[in-house]
């Protein structure tokens, strides 16, 4: 018997304590046969990233495995308010097309910012969300959502400052920059993972210094001048 790449588990929603279903993708079947700069992945069968939204059919809240689990008062009226209210029930679990998963990750993202969730659960939908677009080549809806994700990844910057665990997340800045047009904020992102003595994550560092290369090439190919970082010395 061959076997099924997706497996559910049960969730219990965060909001109105129902148990219901979700669909996973099984660990075997996780390995991406490649994946973009920004890691972006792209797999054979079923995409992981399809099922990353829970969404409870019953009230409509939609997380993640990070989400807050313990709504306060105000989230609870908020959510109530603006989203239950409208809510008509439906499931998402089983097997998801792509129209099914980039309405759970914008319901996700909807509630996320309805709740005032954490930064970087927010920068993370949308992220997600550019790639959902990217998967089928519409470049302005992608570029839209990584123009959002990027502000959102500055605000987790601005809010937790440069930590040894950082460097992730300022080599994405960097690389979301570059993914924009924006070369001079590309550049002073990477240059932050590559220089600061307290980043010792190599993969990322390594990364950075890819992409500047990268970077160059490009600034060389439009004819634009280099910053004096990028001058040969």
């Amino acid at each position: 018997m061959e076997l099924e790449p997706l497996y559910s588990i049960k969730v219990t929603c965060h909001y109105c304590e129902h148990e219901f279903e979700t669909s996973r993708v099984r660990p075997s079947f996780k390995k991406a046969i490649r994946r973009d700069s920004d890691f972006c992945a792209y797999y054979k069968n079923e995409n992981p990233d399809y099922y990353v939204v829970r969404v409870c059919p019953q009230c409509g809240f939609a997380s993640t495995e990070n989400s807050t689990e313990r709504l306060n008062d105000v989230q609870r009226k908020q959510f109530a308010e603006q989203i239950n209210s409208r809510w008509i029930e439906r499931d998402f679990s089983g097997h998801r097309e792509w129209g099914t998963a980039l309405e759970a990750y914008k319901l996700g993202l909807l509630v996320a910012q309805t709740i005032g969730e954490k930064e970087r659960i927010v920068a993370s939908l949308l992220h997600h969300i550019a790639w959902m677009y990217r998967y089928k080549g519409n470049e302005e809806q992608e570029q839209r959502f990584l123009r959002y994700c990027l502000e959102s990844y500055i605000k987790v910057y601005e809010l937790e400052g440069v930590g040894a665990n950082n460097a992730r997340l300022l080599y994405l800045i960097g690389e979301l920059n570059r993914r924009t047009g924006d070369f001079s904020q590309a550049v002073k992102w990477f240059s932050k993972v590559i220089n600061d003595k307290n980043i010792v994550d190599a993969a990322m560092i390594r990364a950075s210094r890819e992409q500047w290369g990268v970077l160059r090439e490009q600034m060389l190919a439009r004819k634009m001048e280099l910053p004096e970082e990028m001058s040969p010395a």
